[in-house]
């Protein structure tokens, strides 16, 4: 390992510290002044139109807070299992040859022990989605 020169590194025809530190001075410069002219320039009148939150174009009634039925959960749910499940299996794809047999099996153990829940929850009726919403509206009665 030889000694860096010191000149080198913060000389400003070579790309070094120096330059970076000159680039990011430049943007912290930019920004301030991109900053200052927004506040300096913009419109500030405040009423209350301006002050009531958006809804999508929907003018808000009641509370803010809304139960979601259970169903909604349950989809997020599966989507997130599903959605890891896919990543996995993608980065078992793209490593197949380096892992060999050892990696087939162990791929092959985790999408059985998949399928072994899904077919839990199928069991367990948990995909049936019109008595979930059927049952939660009439406990809400």
């Amino acid at each position: 390992m030889q000694p860096s020169d010191i000149s080198q590194v913060l000389s400003t025809w070579e790309p070094g510290l120096s330059a970076l530190f000159l680039y990011g001075l430049m943007i912290l410069f930019l920004i301030a002044i991109l900053l200052f002219l927004a506040s300096w320039l913009g419109e500030k009148k405040i009423n209350l139109e301006k002050e009531r939150p958006f809804e999508c174009g929907v003018i808000p009634t009641g509370p803010a807070r809304l139960s979601y039925p259970v169903p909604f959960y349950l989809v997020a749910v599966f989507f997130l299992i599903f959605d890891v499940e896919a990543v996995f299996i993608f980065a078992w794809a793209v490593a197949t040859r380096e892992l060999g047999w050892a990696g087939w099996l162990q791929i092959s153990f985790f999408i059985l022990l998949l399928l072994a829940g899904l077919f839990y929850l199928w069991k367990k009726q948990g995909l049936e989605w019109i008595q979930g919403l059927e049952k939660i509206r009439t406990a809400q009665r």
